[in-house]
Parts: structure tokens; C-alpha cells; sequence
């Protein structure tokens, strides 16, 4: 694999209606474009570096960007979130325009995932691939809920003062842990590094929480993934405690021109260990 640092990396800021996104692209712009899209909560650095050079580096131009209520993008108060899950695939689609791009491939991590299957099926001409990291098919129902363990975990943050940073910050920390594979072992440094980064990043890192607030902005559509036209290709960890690894397979039951990579004892995380083989099987499925 070629060496990641050869990948230029430019930063930029789209801005639609008022709202500033916060964009970064990495290589060559006359390359396939991909763009990635993050989880629930996540600013674009939860999109390791590495990944997105490595991935540059087998000739994509990948672009990742902080959703609304993350990194440096537009904030709103908490508890009131002015858009919806459409807006925010409206926004993947604002982004492809402001770079002057007809259309990409589009790759979603966990509700990055919907955000990339709702963005499909309403922009679809604006969509080439859909790449599903640790995600879940769009409508689909009956398939297994989260361990009892998770369930435990997630419980607990009721009791979070969700104003309180450094209580965000520790169960954040524990979450990290919680959504860890069996293969590799947890980093907990690097997990801590990663969060305190990204709370300092942003102006108001409590805004985020709006994400758990979203409703669709298609208000009296059905949107399902069995609408899903376009080559789709599911990276599911076997050991994912959120969306256990059914999650991914029903994507090849539910999805006409669907693939399953499975990610032996991967957790619902992109791990260092795992970023060579996940780059491999994108760049595979971006090739045209």
C-alpha cells in the first residue's frame, strides 16, 4: 500500500442557508470522490486520519466533514435542534455541490450510515456506491437489539448532567470501551486523546446531544432500503454489541446489489488494526 503521507490534505467550509459545514479533503480531486460519513455525536475526527490517507493513497478523493452540532460546524442551542435526518443527508449532498462533484461514492459509519442510505434514496443520481460501516438497513424491522451488557451501559446515561463536560467526557470514555471488539484490544489512551480532542475542538460540544433528538424530514415518506438501486457494501464487525453483526447481513437480504465484509471480532469502532483491510474492500467497491 502506498505511503499514506503522499496525500495532499485541504481544508474548506461549505456554507448553505445559514449553515457553515466544516470540511476536509484528502488527495487528488480529479480522483473517484468518496465522502464519509460520521455517527450519532462524532465530528469528522472519528474518521481516523490514517484511514482516510490510506484510502487517498489507492486514488479517492475522500472528504470528510463535521455534521451540524459537531467539530466546527454550525451549533444550535441544546435541546433544539432547527433540522432533521433530511437535512442532514441534504447537507452530504450541498457538499458534493460546493466541491463542483456530480457524484460520489458515499460511506456511512454507524448513523452516519442512515444519514448515507436517506441521502441514496432521495439524491440517488447523486450517489454511485453506499459503503455501511457497523450501520443498519433503513426500515427494516425484527432484527436483534443491542447486548444486554450495551443496554446496561446506555441505561445509565439518564442519570448524565449532559451539561456537565467532564461527565460527557467519562462516559464517552466508557461508551468507547463498550462499543470495543474481541479481536484487538481496547486503547483507552487513544480513545481518551480522541474524545478530549474533540470536546475542545468544539464551541459547544453539549450541542451534539441534539442528535439524539433528530426526526426524519421526509414527514409522510417511507423511505426502506429494499428501494436501495445502487451497488451497496455492508463492513459489519462479527462482535458489534450496538448493531449486532445481523444487522449487516440483513443489508444482503434487504438491498438488491448488496455484499457483506465481515471484520473478524470487530466492534462497532474503526480500529487502527482494521483500517488496512477496511480500506482494501472500499477502494474494491469504489472502483468505478
Amino acid at each position: 500500500m502506498e505511503a499514506a503521507s503522499s496525500s495532499p490534505v485541504a481544508d474548506k467550509v461549505v456554507e448553505l442557508r445559514g449553515v457553515r459545514l466544516q470540511t476536509q479533503a484528502f488527495g487528488d480531486p480529479a480522483s473517484p470522490p468518496v465522502l464519509l460519513i460520521m455517527g450519532v455525536m462524532s465530528s469528522m475526527l472519528w474518521w481516523p486520519e490514517r484511514f482516510c490517507q490510506e484510502l487517498a493513497a489507492q486514488g479517492r478523493h475522500v472528504i470528510r466533514y463535521d455534521q451540524r452540532d459537531t467539530g466546527l460546524s454550525t451549533h444550535y442551542p441544546p435541546g433544539k435542534p432547527a433540522y432533521s435526518f433530511g437535512d442532514l443527508s441534504d447537507d452530504a449532498i450541498a457538499i458534493l455541490e460546493a466541491y463542483g462533484i456530480e457524484a460520489a461514492h458515499l460511506v456511512g459509519m454507524s448513523t452516519g450510515g442512515f444519514v448515507a442510505q436517506e441521502a441514496a434514496l432521495c439524491h440517488p443520481r447523486r450517489v454511485r456506491t453506499l459503503t455501511l460501516i457497523s450501520s443498519s438497513p433503513l426500515g427494516v424491522d425484527g432484527l436483534p437489539s443491542s447486548t444486554s451488557a450495551y443496554k446496561e451501559h446506555s441505561a445509565a446515561a439518564e442519570n448524565i448532567d449532559w451539561s456537565d463536560l467532564e461527565a460527557i467526557a467519562d462516559f464517552m470514555r466508557r461508551d468507547s470501551a463498550m462499543l470495543a471488539g474481541t479481536k484487538h484490544q481496547h486503547d483507552a489512551e487513544a480513545a481518551s486523546a480522541l474524545i478530549a480532542r474533540d470536546m475542545d475542538r468544539a464551541p459547544s460540544f453539549v450541542s451534539a446531544t441534539n442528535h439524539f433528538m433528530l426526526l426524519s424530514g421526509n414527514e409522510g415518506a417511507t423511505l426502506h432500503a429494499s428501494r436501495i438501486d445502487m451497488p451497496v457494501l455492508a463492513i459489519h464487525g462479527t462482535s458489534d454489541p450496538l448493531f449486532p453483526i445481523e444487522h449487516g447481513e440483513a443489508f444482503t437480504r434487504v438491498v438488491p446489489n448488496a455484499e457483506l465484509h465481515r471484520i473478524s471480532g470487530g466492534g462497532h469502532e474503526i480500529h487502527d488494526q482494521d483500517i488496512d483491510e477496511m480500506v482494501r474492500v472500499i477502494a474494491g467497491h469504489t472502483a468505478s
